[in-house]
C-alpha cells in the first residue's frame, strides 16, 4: 500500500491507513460467500500528523457518520466485486472527503432582506392570519 496523496501539500502515510477485508453482500454469486471482497478502510483523523487542525476539524464536519467517537473515519466499500477495485474506491472515497476539508469554505457576505420580499413575506403573513380569522366562531357583542 503507497501513500495517498491528497493535495499539493498533503500526503497521508500508507503507515497511518488500516485496511481490513470483510464478506459483502450483492454481485459475486457463490463467490460473495466464500472471499472477503469488501473493504473496510480506516484512518485515524484526530491523530493524524498529516493534518493541518483547520482541516481535521472541517474533516470531523464532513465525515458524520463514517466517524467514530474514537475520531477514526472509517470508509466501507462494497461496490465492485473484486478485492482491489473496492480497496481503490474506498482510498479513492476517502481521499475525496479530504479534499473536500483542505478547501476552506467561502465567506459568508453579510446581505439585507429588499423592500419587495419584506412586503411579500408580510403580505402573505396577513392573507393567513386573515384565513385563520374567518375560520374562527362569529363573536357576539
Amino acid at each position: 500500500m503507497s501513500a495517498l496523496a491528497i493535495t499539493g501539500d498533503i500526503t497521508i502515510d500508507a503507515s497511518e491507513l488500516e485496511e481490513s477485508f470483510i464478506l459483502a453482500s450483492g454481485p459475486g454469486g457463490q463467490n460473495v460467500n466464500k472471499v472477503a471482497s469488501a473493504v473496510q478502510l480506516r484512518f485515524d483523523a484526530a491523530r493524524s500528523p498529516s493534518l493541518p487542525e483547520d482541516v481535521r476539524a472541517r474533516l470531523k464536519a464532513l465525515a458524520g457518520r463514517r466517524l467514530t467517537g474514537a475520531g477514526v473515519i472509517v470508509v466501507t466499500a462494497r461496490r465492485f466485486r473484486s478485492q482491489e477495485r473496492n480497496r481503490a474506491d474506498a482510498r479513492e472515497r476517502l481521499a475525496e472527503l479530504i479534499r473536500r476539508a483542505a478547501s476552506p469554505p467561502r465567506p459568508r457576505r453579510a446581505t439585507r432582506p429588499t423592500l419587495a420580499s419584506k412586503t411579500r413575506r408580510l403580505e402573505a403573513k396577513k392573507s393567513r392570519g386573515q384565513i385563520k380569522r374567518a375560520r374562527a366562531v362569529p363573536r357576539e357583542d
